[in-house]
């Protein structure tokens, strides 16, 4: 199993992603930067958080112009498993990949600290029974409040597509939504870090069974064959 995890200029979780994936978890991960081609072997992509450029517009909204975002909405769109944390669940969102929006904390501050979520049964995969009723993990954001149209909440929480919720609301989010997928359940995106939550000299290790929940599926499948350049 190959994972790709995108690199784009002021990424700064991309080596605590493959750190996380390549040695804690032993899943082979390489780094791929953002104007090369997604590797045709990849079973998984990981777009990490960090500060991809154009954020000073808007989070997200000139990286999803980088020449590798139309690999990973074709992969996406047949079946290729997704997980944007941070910037980069803004990136998915911008790019139209998942619903709704990433803006400004209402605390006008940047949050740093282990956060406490409470887990929904969205899949079999990330549920209570299989993560816990409880989470820990870091967050590090200044523009994490979740925001949505109404119907796009209805058809959210209608469908079971909110992954996690703050206990405690740190920057706003509308119905204290921290993590979403698509309705296909394929495309993930949280705003905490489970990468910086897996070894024993962490805060906490919650990141490990969050990252297994989201690898587990594809250890089982074949890649996701792309369109020739």
């Amino acid at each position: 199993m190959k994972v790709a995890i995108i690199q784009f200029p002021g990424s700064n979780c991309d080596w605590d992603a493959e750190h996380a994936v390549n040695d804690v978890l032993g899943i082979p991960a390489k780094r791929i930067w953002h104007k090369s081609r997604l590797p045709t072997e990849t079973e998984a992509v990981v777009v990490p958080g960090g500060f991809s450029f154009g954020d000073y517009l808007r989070c997200g909204a000139i990286a999803r112009f980088s020449p590798i975002m139309s690999d990973l909405k074709e992969f996406a769109a047949k079946g290729g498993q997704v997980l944007g944390i941070c910037n980069g669940f803004q990136i998915l969102c911008e790019a139209g990949l998942l619903p709704g929006a990433l803006l400004r904390n209402d605390c006008i501050e940047f949050r740093c600290v282990n956060q406490p979520l409470r887990v929904e049964d969205s899949n079999e995969r990330f549920s209570r029974e299989n993560l816990g009723p409880t989470l820990s993990l870091p967050i590090a954001h200044g523009e994490g409040n979740f925001r949505a149209d109404d119907s796009v909440l209805s058809d959210l929480e209608a469908n079971g597509q909110v992954l996690l919720r703050y206990d405690g609301n740190p920057n706003g989010s509308v119905n204290d939504i921290a993590g979403i997928r698509n309705p296909s359940g394929n495309v993930y995106g949280m705003m905490p870090h489970p990468e910086r939550a897996v070894e024993s000299h962490h805060p906490v290790q919650d990141g490990l069974s969050v990252l297994n929940a989201f690898f587990e599926p594809i250890q089982k499948t074949q890649s996701v064959e792309l369109s020739p350049s």
